[in-house]
């Protein structure tokens, strides 16, 4: 059977003999068109079970109410919690969001920020992808009168808003935890370096050592890429080191997933011979064994907070804000080891 197309207003304005901005008026209770002309439309509208088109009809009035966000990966807790709060507090502002996903790929994210700029956005709430060193294509959008706030994995922030978390406190916190619950040779696996969350995450974890005294050994600390296969390679690089450590901070849940795998295979336990802290807190951290104490940000509020910084840019607002939400450490049992009798 084939599927019927959703009817348009020019196809009610034909079949009345109207124009299509009368039909727009009309079913917005407009008294500019008479109570009988109106009460018409809405009848052949629902009959026709007509639905508007926001996109369009934004670009119709060439007024668009519409927020463009880019995300590095659309499928994780992490990035759809954020994807919820910019959400809501869009719809209350009265803007429709179009989500798009960079793959974590430079060339897809700035295909996104073209695509997003053809469909005539009024603003973007963007977190960069790991590929991306070069960021003249957002550098562009202050040209293009175009607002745009970054969240999470930030640059250009003497130019643009952003919604960052405490990166460096709370890895340094995560840190002293494991310190403090017995584990003394603690190691990092992080992200690309040339990303500031893996920098400022990394200083924490440094400075937790250095006001501990405790000798910094650059072979415990791996940092290559994001992902859960990248944890599982890295683990296996620090657990097959001549003098391996005894707990790990990883600076992504996905990075301490993939350290998981590689603790149980070569026969190690988790606290006890391995102690364990992830980062971002996703749903799954409840539900591996054991379950994964994580540094927990606060998604929803991140996503709502840097939709207000645009609301605020599309305001007039010329106001460069960095905004920091801070995480807390969920605490479970993959990080405390248990004394020894």
């Amino acid at each position: 059977m084939e599927k019927k197309k959703p009817t348009s207003l020019k196809e009610l304005a034909s079949e009345l003999g109207v124009s299509i901005s009368t039909v727009s008026r009309a079913l917005k209770n407009s008294s500019e068109i008479s109570e009988e002309l109106r009460e018409k439309i809405k009848a052949l509208a629902k009959e026709r079970n007509y639905r508007p088109n926001p996109f369009a009809m934004s670009l119709l009035k060439n007024a668009p109410r519409i927020i463009g966000i880019i995300v590095p990966d659309i499928v994780t807790h992490y990035y759809a919690s954020i994807i919820s709060g910019i959400n809501d507090r869009a719809h209350k502002h009265g803007y429709s969001t179009i989500i798009t996903s960079s793959y974590e790929q430079f060339e897809k994210e700035k295909k996104c920020l073209e695509d997003l700029i053809n469909i005539r956005v009024e603003g973007i709430i963007a977190c960069l992808a790991q590929e991306t060193t070069d960021f003249a294509h957002f550098e562009a959008l202050t040209v293009q009168n175009v607002p745009l706030v970054f969240f999470d994995r930030v640059c250009l922030t003497n130019i643009f808003p952003s919604v960052v978390t405490n990166n460096a406190t709370s890895a340094q916190e995560a840190t002293e935890h494991l310190l403090f619950h017995g584990s003394q040779q603690i190691a990092f696996i992080g992200g690309s370096n040339h990303l500031a969350i893996v920098k400022e995450r990394k200083h924490g974890y440094l400075q937790a050592l250095r006001e501990h005294d405790i000798p910094i050994d650059r072979n415990l600390v791996v940092c290559k890429r994001i992902g859960y296969e990248a944890g599982y390679e890295a683990a296996r690089q620090l657990l097959t080191l001549s003098y391996p450590p005894d707990a790990i901070v990883a600076m992504t849940d996905s990075l301490a997933f993939g350290t998981m795998k590689a603790i149980k295979e070569l026969g190690l336990s988790i606290p006890q011979d391995i102690a364990l802290i992830g980062y971002t807190d996703e749903t799954h951290a409840n539900y591996v064994d054991p379950p994964l104490t994580a540094v927990t940000h606060q998604t929803y509020k991140m996503g709502e907070t840097a939709c207000e910084l645009l609301i605020d840019q599309l305001k007039g607002s010329s106001k460069i804000e960095q905004v920091i939400i801070p995480c807390v450490l969920s605490i479970r049992g993959s990080s405390i080891k248990t004394p020894k009798s």
